[in-house]
């Protein structure tokens, strides 16, 4: 591992996510849901000989994107999000922000009409959500924020928002210290 000292001290100012890229084995029930049901823009697409590649917006400069892979079989599984399964070793589920508890609100009724099942409103203390899945079983969460914690000044100390009572040594770090005193490399394959 590195130190974090030895880290240039500017860290850099995110915008949010560009994309996360997602696998689909059918892009024209995957472009319905997520512009047709879920009203995200399809604000680009790029194909290669053996892909499909769509962008949909979810906020300014916020896209989710898919993968279509031409003459390959992707099996797909569906599991509920949080619920531990071997397959998803990588991913667990994408929740998509909202606004406010009108839009969730909105949200739910809006898929429900569209004739998706969906969970009642979930309240995590922090923040309040529903659970779907697209048509091949990618589990996805809308949420809106009741506190926000994004944008501001981090306070460990807020039991509101950092309530893991046996955090992992990181936290303990940026609790004390208000950095983490090492990072580990990668490598790529």
């Amino acid at each position: 591992m590195a130190r974090q000292a030895d880290l240039p001290a500017e860290t850099p100012h995110w915008r949010g996510i560009n994309h996360l890229a997602l696998v689909t084995p059918d892009m024209d029930a995957t472009v319905r849901f997520y512009h047709g049901v879920l009203g995200a823009r399809l604000v680009a697409d790029l194909a290669g000989p053996g892909f499909r590649h769509y962008f949909f917006e979810f906020g300014e400069a916020n896209t989710v994107a898919f993968f279509e892979y031409r003459h390959h079989e992707v099996e797909t599984f569906a599991v509920p999000a949080g619920v531990p399964d071997a397959r998803k070793a990588q991913f667990d589920h994408l929740s998509f922000n909202l606004p406010d508890e009108n839009a969730l609100i909105d949200l739910r009724g809006r898929l429900k009409a569209a004739g998706c099942e969906v969970t009642d409103v979930v309240d995590h203390g922090m923040l309040r959500s529903v659970y779907f899945t697209d048509p091949h079983g990618i589990a996805l969460e809308a949420s809106y924020w009741v506190v926000d914690p994004t944008g501001r000044p981090v306070d460990y100390g807020d039991p509101g928002l950092f309530a893991d009572p046996d955090p992992v040594p990181a936290v303990v770090e940026l609790r004390r210290d208000g950095q983490v005193s090492e990072v580990p490399a990668t490598h790529l394959s």
